[in-house]
């Protein structure tokens, strides 16, 4: 593929709560096994996207760990391969990035340095499968400028979080407001895009010599007159888990079977950094339904509905309900948790009871220390 990618991988908000404090947004755990970034990474990988740049920022121990072998999705090659770009103090510049037209800006050199003609921009923070080849023979075929990726919202409850997208019958971009208040259109924006790398590096140029730093305001809406900007509609399963709300209702969409089959069956499944860590172990006396269990856990009781992640441990007569349980937790004897996340290497101590609202997920943080009972 004439492409290379970049990944924009270095973003926090607070409607993640406390889920980030230790984390970047693409560093979250997914489907008991994976990060979030593994699926836009999956994606380049089939795409046969060999040279990807991913840009961080926030709290990239996590991220800098589970990247540091490109071998997982296939880029450890001597053409292209995975690059991984942090915020660098230097004669010239000693900001951190500013939004992401300055996190292009102050890698430039990556594009500069490139001979493929097109760029493929992602966020690291969606969840969906996508050949962007489709996407480039679609830009090509229109003769586009720049082509977003847009899907049908499903969920209207995390609306505002979205660019609403309004185009013509050619597919054409006409209206786009960034984040309303008031529902115009369903087609939101994914952060997906693709455009030719030298009007990039022009357009990035341009937006720091006026002060301007974000793609979305600076670039699509501001050039959407000016530009051929046109819609590609992604009409399969996305998601964006920017949110406490979208991060736990993604997780449970693994529980579905169409969604496994749609992400983890065939050569496009998804890859991740694999860990050497024994199959999941069932003692007598537990009971496990229509839940994911990863590698390396140990159950002895009930679990049911849940996300339960590597190297966690259940204790005898508990009960978990409708809840994610995040790597390397230990759960107490006779505990109840029900629709609740359960951050990382955490001990919840002996009956305890976590109940949180389907609708309003509650996240528990408790005592690291698990050898003081």
């Amino acid at each position: 593929m004439k492409t290379i990618g970049i990944i924009l991988a270095g973003g926090n908000n607070k409607r993640m709560k406390e889920l980030t404090a230790k984390r970047a947004i693409p560093a979250m755990p997914m489907a008991g096994t994976y990060r979030a970034i593994d699926f836009v990474l999956t994606n380049m990988a089939n795409s046969h996207i060999s040279k990807v740049a991913v840009l961080t920022q926030y709290n990239t121990k996590t991220l800098n760990e589970h990247l540091n072998s490109s071998k997982w999705w296939d880029f450890g090659r001597k053409q292209g391969g995975l690059f991984i770009y942090h915020p660098t103090i230097t004669p010239e510049n000693s900001n951190w990035y500013r939004g992401t037209i300055d996190s292009m800006y102050q890698n430039i050199h990556f594009l500069k340095d490139c001979h493929e003609p097109y760029v493929v921009i992602a966020s690291g923070d969606g969840i969906y499968q996508l050949d962007y080849n489709k996407v480039l023979e679609y830009h090509v075929q229109k003769r586009a400028d720049i082509t977003m990726v847009t899907t049908n919202l499903q969920d209207w409850e995390e609306s505002g979080r979205f660019g609403q997208v309004i185009t013509d019958e050619d597919g054409r971009v006409r209206e786009f407001e960034e984040k309303p208040m008031i529902e115009a259109t369903r087609e939101v924006n994914c952060g997906i895009y693709i455009i030719r790398r030298r009007l990039l590096i022009e357009l990035l140029e341009s937006c720091i010599a006026e002060d301007r730093y974000d793609f979305v305001r600076d670039i699509i809406i501001r050039y959407r007159s000016l530009k051929r900007i046109y819609a590609y509609h992604l009409d399969s399963y996305w998601s964006n888990v920017s949110s406490a709300y979208s991060y736990f209702k993604t997780n449970m969409d693994f529980l579905k079977h169409d969604v496994r089959e749609h992400f983890f069956k065939g050569e496009t499944a998804v890859m991740t950094k694999v860990n050497d860590f024994p199959p999941a172990k069932y003692n007598p006396g537990s009971s496990v339904k229509n839940s994911l269990i990863a590698s390396g856990t140990i159950v002895n009781g009930k679990v049911e509905d849940s996300v339960v992640f590597k190297k966690s441990f259940i204790g005898s007569n508990c009960v978990i309900k409708n809840s994610i349980i995040l790597n390397d937790v230990y759960i107490g004897d006779n505990t109840v948790i029900e629709n609740c996340i359960v951050e990382s290497h955490n001990t919840i101590y002996a009956n305890s009871t976590y109940i949180g609202d389907p609708d309003n997920v509650r996240i528990v943080i408790e005592s690291n220390n698990r050898y003081i009972i």
